[in-house]
């Protein structure tokens, strides 16, 4: 039996806490090749989650703690829809669907989602990033990029 706990989600949280990326994966799967894909994933607000989308396989967040934005974008780059997730006001978890183009913005210190998703898992096979979004290596147009996002949770 594999166990969620307080323990392992503040041991994956200071993980990425110390991570330049500041997020951090911990696998219950044993290797890429599992049919069935499950993590947890820890995120700390200014994490960069580039906008992409699955071109094969369908995307669940489950929010265990914390607080995030999930953002759906379409083609052009706007964004149609925004999800609150926050599981102290009974909203905890998304579905995404194949091929919409999706993003989260974490609101809150300590925030961790449990992801599913369908394996086998290969990098770079069956997601594409945004062309209209910056890839994340560029700081500074990153962070221009996280503010215009956040600057549309307020309208």
């Amino acid at each position: 039996m594999k166990n969620i706990n307080a323990e392992l989600l503040n041991r994956v949280s200071e993980e990425a806490i110390k991570n330049p990326r500041k997020r951090m994966n911990y696998n219950f799967h044993k290797n890429s090749e599992e049919l069935l894909q499950r993590m947890l994933n820890a995120l700390e607000p200014g994490t960069y989650l580039p906008p992409h989308k699955h071109t094969e396989k369908v995307e669940i967040f489950l929010l265990l703690r914390g607080r995030v934005q999930v953002l759906l974008f379409d083609d052009a780059g706007e964004v149609f829809e925004i999800k609150e997730l926050d599981p102290n006001s009974g909203e905890y978890g998304v579905e995404i669907p194949i091929g919409v183009w999706h993003t989260i913005l974490v609101e809150e210190p300590g925030s961790v989602i449990y992801e599913i998703k369908e394996g086998p898992y290969f990098p770079g096979v069956g997601v594409e990033f945004a062309p209209w979004a910056p890839k994340g290596d560029n700081e500074l147009e990153t962070l221009k990029y996280m503010k215009e996002l956040h600057s549309k949770l307020l309208k």
